[in-house]
């Protein structure tokens, strides 16, 4: 788009949203504090590289697709990664699975990785000025091929994963101690059962006595935040989920812990902006994993669709950002998988500048007074003012592509770099 002309629609836009009261160069401000952490699986399938021809299993974890450009080292993972890094407003962080460490064609299985093998990860982390995320894989290994991970019967393969998810958290600390910025070690597992379980009640006793192992250990909090990750169900675990919300609510409650939010592991008629608040009641922050979910797969590419306005909104008006961690999780590999990263971010990107937009004083006067005529009409009015254009002018003063000028960007990377692989 033509600078003059997105300048001239900001100045037009500025202007409208001063009559309601709202200040947008202070919104762009506070949008350029929200820091969105890229999920390194996207750009491989959640493939990873603990051996050459790793493949995605268990948990009722699935990527469709095939689309030509799959980042087949961790070279080109992070040139992908950079790439959109540079297409996007703001700054992001890097989310990292244990699988993507650098082991230099060694074999190291779980229960024995170390810093050392992503130390690489850490000095790219430097070089970019961004902070990491980490999470254990408990999932994709033969020790997992039964269902059962953390809260497993088999004592061999529960005190592998819990010397894992320890090995993880050691990791994830030295991460944030060497960045300067807490990184988030996220514990998910798929443990659950494909029919009806008898003894529910013996996996999760279980699950609670390998977490709190697990965190026996203690690291200063500017260095490790600890999160927990809750679960509907998977293909193959639909009967029942041992980490259910209830489960995990409890658990963090109880523990001080991060509760990881994600929007696709509901009922599709819950709404995860709905929990925000009530779960932060009892918790001092949340993680916040943002995704699409469509029937009964929760991993599509996110879009600017009435859940994440509505994620965003909560968050904003109960001024919460302080106390949310956000990433993203989705794999989609039926197209273009650095396009599919920045229709993501730009997504939710736009949802939080849409609600920063709001004129929340004026809002809350309304709702305090009992006006709902008042509150209800301005809430429909703010829906057609232009919003987009504050987004853009936010584009062009970070010097990355406006509106759809970042699609010829990313055809002319999968010519140049992507059909070549």
């Amino acid at each position: 788009m033509n600078k003059d002309q997105v300048l001239k629609a900001y100045e037009s836009a500025r202007e409208q949203y001063a009559q309601l009261g709202v200040d947008t160069d202070d919104a762009i401000n506070k949008l350029d504090q929200i820091k969105i952490s890229l999920h390194c699986w996207q750009t491989d399938d959640v493939g990873g590289f603990e051996t050459p021809d790793a493949e995605l299993g268990g948990g009722g974890i699935q990527v469709t697709g095939n689309y030509p450009g799959k980042a087949r080292s961790i070279g080109q993972v992070r040139q992908d990664l950079e790439k959109v890094m540079s297409l996007l407003p703001g700054k992001q962080r890097l989310n990292l699975h244990a699988i993507y460490g650098d082991f230099k064609g060694e074999k190291v299985d779980r229960d024995q990785i170390e810093l050392k093998h992503f130390q690489s990860w850490i000095d790219w982390a430097k070089k970019e000025k961004t902070g990491i995320d980490f999470n254990p894989t408990c999932f994709s290994h033969p020790y997992a091929d039964d269902g059962f991970t953390l809260s497993s019967k088999n004592e061999k393969y529960r005190r592998f994963w819990i010397e894992h998810t320890k090995r993880t958290r050691k990791i994830a600390a030295e991460m944030g101690k060497q960045l300067g910025t807490p990184s988030v070690n996220n514990i998910w597992i798929p443990d659950g059962s494909k029919d009806i379980p008898v003894d529910r009640n013996k996996h999760r006793e279980l699950l609670k006595q390998s977490l709190d192992e697990i965190f026996e250990e203690k690291y200063p909090i500017e260095y490790l935040k600890d999160a927990v990750e809750s679960k509907l169900f998977g293909i193959g675990s639909e009967a029942m989920v041992v980490g259910s919300h209830e489960f995990y609510m409890g658990y963090a409650v109880k523990n001080n812990k991060l509760l990881t939010l994600d929007n696709g592991h509901f009922h599709p008629t819950e709404q995860v902006g709905d929990k925000i608040s009530a779960v932060l009641q009892f918790v001092d922050e949340i993680l916040l994993h943002v995704t699409r979910g469509v029937r009964w797969d929760s991993d599509h590419v996110v879009i600017f669709n009435d859940e994440i306005q509505y994620i965003a909104q909560e968050i904003v008006r109960a001024d919460l950002l302080g106390r949310v961690n956000i990433g993203l999780d989705y794999f989609d590999g039926s197209l273009n998988r650095i396009g599919a990263y920045v229709i993501g971010v730009r997504a939710a990107q736009l949802a939080f500048l849409n609600a920063l937009l709001e004129p929340t004083a004026k809002l809350r006067i309304f709702e305090n007074g009992g006006m709902y005529f008042e509150r209800l009409a301005l809430l429909e009015v703010l829906k057609t003012k232009p919003f987009g254009a504050v987004y853009n002018y936010y584009c062009q003063i970070n010097n990355v592509p406006v509106a759809e000028d970042y699609i010829l960007e990313i055809q002319q990377y999968e010519k140049d770099v992507l059909s070549k692989r």
